[in-house]
């Protein structure tokens, strides 16, 4: 998609095309309650309102034109505190930015985040931004950087929209709960030689390193969160949490 001087992006449809984008996304962002798409307001409604981390893809190279995602802090705090090192915000919401670049027509680039400096410098180039209600608050926004002359006859995104509000966020780290993470449940551990592990063959038994009877670990992508006892229900291993472990305790 070129964005430059395309006469199908006049301010009102720019602002349509970014609106589908933003409910594209919106369908893609985790978030434990439906997020809604807000109507499309000037970029400024957006900068320097308290937002400090977003994710931004190219969609256009030859314009620098750029879609993006704004999410609260409280959100960013939890996706470096996530188990096994951290959750990158760029990773995390990919699928809703190439989400919102197939409504706009293009194809997103790799998901990038942006913090400080880098989030100011390019609010400060957005054109246009829909928020994303949840429950009747700001829970992020969608933006578009595009340069100027992607309006008709160079007109700017906001001659046609409503006089700026500000979007202020008032939610974020509950956008982590439809996150997919891998869960597993371990009886205990060993330690073989290569030599013992060569040797291994149906039957052979491995003694490890817990006692019978004692509670097995619950680990989230490689981190201990919990202890419980094994059980069955519907003829299926299963665990009962027995012990939440103190991520101080965990390591």
């Amino acid at each position: 998609m070129t964005l430059t001087s395309n006469p199908a992006l006049a301010p009102t449809v720019l602002a349509e095309r970014i609106t589908d984008a933003a409910a594209a996304a919106a369908a893609l962002l985790p978030s434990p309650e439906t997020l809604v798409a807000g109507d499309a307001v000037p970029a400024a409604s957006i900068a320097g309102n308290g937002w400090t981390l977003g994710a931004t893809a190219l969609v256009d190279p030859g314009s620098d034109s750029h879609v993006g995602v704004l999410v609260r802090a409280d959100l960013g705090e939890a996706l470096a505190a996530a188990p096994d090192g951290g959750l990158d915000l760029g990773a995390a919401v990919q699928p809703a930015l190439d989400a919102a670049a197939q409504a706009l027509g293009a194809a997103a680039g790799p998901g990038q985040t942006l913090a400080g400096s880098a989030l100011a410098d390019t609010l400060g180039r957005a054109l246009i931004a829909v928020p994303l209600m949840a429950g009747g608050e700001v829970a992020a926004a969608v933006f578009l950087v595009a340069p100027a002359d992607a309006m008709v006859g160079g007109s700017a995104a906001g001659s046609a929209m409503p006089a700026p509000t500000m979007i202020t966020p008032n939610r974020g780290v509950e956008m982590l709960h439809g996150v997919n993470m891998e869960v597993t449940v371990e009886l205990g551990r060993t330690r073989l030689s290569v030599r013992e592990l060569l040797a291994l063959s149906p039957g052979h038994v491995l003694e490890l390193d817990r006692a019978a009877g004692s509670p097995a670990d619950l680990l989230v992508n490689g981190r201990l969160i919990a202890r419980g006892e094994v059980v069955v229900v519907d003829e299926d291993f299963a665990l009962r949490v027995t012990e939440i472990v103190p991520q101080s305790a965990a390591g």
